[in-house]
């Protein structure tokens, strides 16, 4: 399976890049992963409606230009469908095994993603209605994917 994980800005935090490389070498027998950085569009702090959708719309388009017609599109959205670690793992499974090898999991910067991207979507994913810090969302997807592929092998892995 070819997992692309796409985000929207650069990772700067260093113990969080060192864990989401940990889990991107464990993935290594199981699928190839790879992960795509976009920049994010700079702007001031106090943004209109107006001007946060167009930085959404730019962001959005870098996003969609790395993603290819026959890759399946997993969104992360906060309105997305939350799934047990279970699920996701049964999902994932059900993808391969219908012939879906490309898995994009798209993340957006912190205005979210665009509405071009929600809608290229196959699945909106939630892990949560809490907001998480989307450098730190990359953490949490990388080893939920190692987890959901230590799920499908029947092998044993903390819970």
């Amino acid at each position: 399976m070819n997992i692309h994980m796409l985000t929207v800005g650069k990772l700067k935090e260093r113990y969080i890049k060192q864990g989401i490389d940990e889990y991107v070498k464990r993935l290594g027998p199981y699928a190839k992963v790879v992960i795509s950085e976009v920049p994010d569009e700079k702007a001031p702090d106090n943004l209109s409606p107006a001007q946060i959708q167009q930085i959404k719309c730019i962001e959005g388009d870098k996003l969609l230009a790395k993603v290819s017609p026959d890759t399946y599109v997993i969104a992360l959205a906060i309105e997305g469908k939350q799934l047990s670690s279970e699920t996701l793992a049964s999902q994932l499974d059900n993808l391969a095994t219908y012939g879906k090898s490309k898995i994009a999991f798209v993340i957006g910067g912190s205005h979210g993603l665009s509405d071009a991207v929600l809608e290229r979507a196959d699945m909106h994913l939630s892990f949560s209605k809490m907001t998480f810090p989307h450098q730190l969302m990359r953490l949490i997807l990388v080893e939920q994917v190692y987890r959901a592929f230590k799920i499908i092998r029947g092998e044993t892995y903390h819970k």
